[in-house]
């Protein structure tokens, strides 16, 4: 008899999705609600510590918690358009097909028998990008890791390893994340962005493992097909058509390609100089394809016919990203996310100290299935926890650090997490499959990084202690 294994147990998304909808909703008759008081500051809502109190319960009722799945998708909708705006514009592009070429191109030059050298490069490219560009900002590149792994002989979950791994980490783990580090640093006056060496050297290890993880999984599958994890997703439009040898690159694609460069690039300049976001990045996406229609020698028949196909492959994630906000939705309706948060920090009081800040970090990880923004957590818990950490005998940095590591680890499975569903959407690759595959580097990456934190919080002990020796 076949063993079977219990990631294979693992629910479908859309059944998993549900069973946490129903079971919010229980928690809502089982936790007490609850609020902290908050204060607006710079446009932002901060905690006030020390303010929570409790409220009169607002139990979810059966038809609420259903009418709270079009309110969550009411809320999404601004991610859920930019899905479906990537994935058109993927679509074209991929109709003229310059990406096909430019890729079939690449892998050509390089050769397959370096494929397990370019996973690793991709997946750190990728993570830089994560780091240094953003989050749902790098959404139109995640189907370019798709039609790579393919070409390199790997499968739809290796791209969403590459690419939607890689930019998560990255992003969550990034020395200079402004949504979070940023953000901390300023509730807790602290020089921003310090601390950067040690962030740095966690970031850097937790990509080398993702790398090493990939190319692992690349070797596994090359020798045997049956143990991947993708099998059965659709690859139509993103495989590879003709051999290597009959690839080139024409002035048409070159142009093509030009035209995409350039939408990067008012997007970038957009969102660091302009404060553009999903809305404005959906529009250039639009124009883009535009652009690259016309360009490539589109009529508006094949334009159109193209946009609603390219709109069939991605509905499934789009609907994925409004369906995991109703979890939000939920918790805002039964106010339970402060009392949550609330009582996780009183159970932090009653650990010793290196045993505190990896606590920290995991009630920062289950707190974040509920706030899944990392500003808004940032907001909602740091006021809070500053202070505690402070009391039990933890540095500001080190608590900012621990939150960033729950905050950002935790990322990687959020099934909440409507950035996380968006870029699996781009890889056609089901949140039950994903979860499979990356929940042993999310286990792996989550111990590294409490070594990182055990040695913050021994390497500002010894400061002190030397700091009294000189006094």
């Amino acid at each position: 008899m076949k063993t079977t294994h219990w990631f294979e147990k693992i629910p479908h998304a859309v059944s998993m999705l549900f069973m946490i909808i129903v079971f919010v909703t229980l928690l809502t008759y089982i936790i007490p609600a609850g609020e902290f008081k908050r204060i607006l500051i710079e446009g932002r809502n901060r905690v006030i510590p020390g303010s929570y109190s409790i409220i009169p319960n607002t139990p979810i009722g059966f038809l609420d918690m259903f009418k709270a799945i079009p309110l969550g998708f009411k809320a999404a909708i601004e991610v859920m358009f930019v899905v479906f705006s990537g994935g058109i514009m993927f679509g074209v592009m991929e109709k003229t097909k310059a990406i096909e070429n430019a890729v079939g191109t690449f892998v050509h030059k390089v050769g397959r028998d370096k494929k397990y050298l370019a996973v690793v490069i991709m997946t750190f490219i990728y993570g830089a990008l994560g780091v240094f560009v953003g989050y749902e900002h790098n959404i139109a590149l995640i189907p370019i890791a798709a039609v790579v792994s393919l070409a390199l002989g790997g499968d739809l979950v290796l791209a969403a390893g590459i690419s939607v791994g890689a930019v998560t980490l990255g992003f969550g783990l990034s020395p200079i994340n402004p949504y979070t580090v940023g953000i901390g640093h300023k509730i807790g006056e602290l020089p921003l962005f310090s601390g950067a060496l040690l962030r740095s050297a966690l970031c850097f290890s937790a990509l080398s493992f993702l790398a090493y993880y990939n190319v692992r999984y690349l070797k596994k599958i090359t020798k045997d097909p049956n143990n991947s994890l993708g099998k059965g997703l659709n690859e139509d439009g993103i495989v590879l058509s003709k051999p290597l040898s009959d690839y080139s690159i024409s002035l048409n694609n070159w142009l093509v390609i030009s035209a995409f460069i350039v939408g990067l690039g008012a997007i970038l300049y957009g969102v660091f100089n302009l404060n553009w976001y999903i809305n404005e990045i959906s529009a250039i996406f639009l124009m883009v394809t535009i652009a690259t229609g016309i360009i490539g020698g589109m009529k508006g028949n094949s334009i159109s016919e193209t946009v609603l196909k390219s709109v069939a492959y991605v509905a499934p994630g789009a609907f994925m990203v409004g369906f995991a906000t109703t979890i939000k939705v939920l918790m805002e309706m039964g106010h339970i996310s402060d009392t949550i948060s609330f009582h996780l920090s009183e159970v932090l009081k009653t650990l010793p100290l290196y045993l505190s800040a990896i606590g920290m970090s995991i009630s920062q990880s289950i707190i974040n299935f509920f706030i899944p923004s990392g500003s808004g957590q940032a907001l909602a818990t740091l006021p809070v926890m500053l202070p505690l950490g402070e009391v039990i005998g933890l540095t500001r940095q080190t608590t900012i650090l621990a939150f960033q590591i729950g905050d950002g680890i935790s990322n990687l499975i959020n099934p909440t997490l409507g950035g996380l569903i968006a870029m699996l959407s781009m890889c056609r690759v089901p949140l039950d499959k994903w979860l499979r595959f990356i929940f042993p580097v999310a286990i792996i990456v989550f111990l590294l990084s409490a070594i990182f934190l055990i040695i913050a919080v021994s390497y500002t002990h010894l400061r002190a202690h030397e700091t009294g020796r000189n006094l």
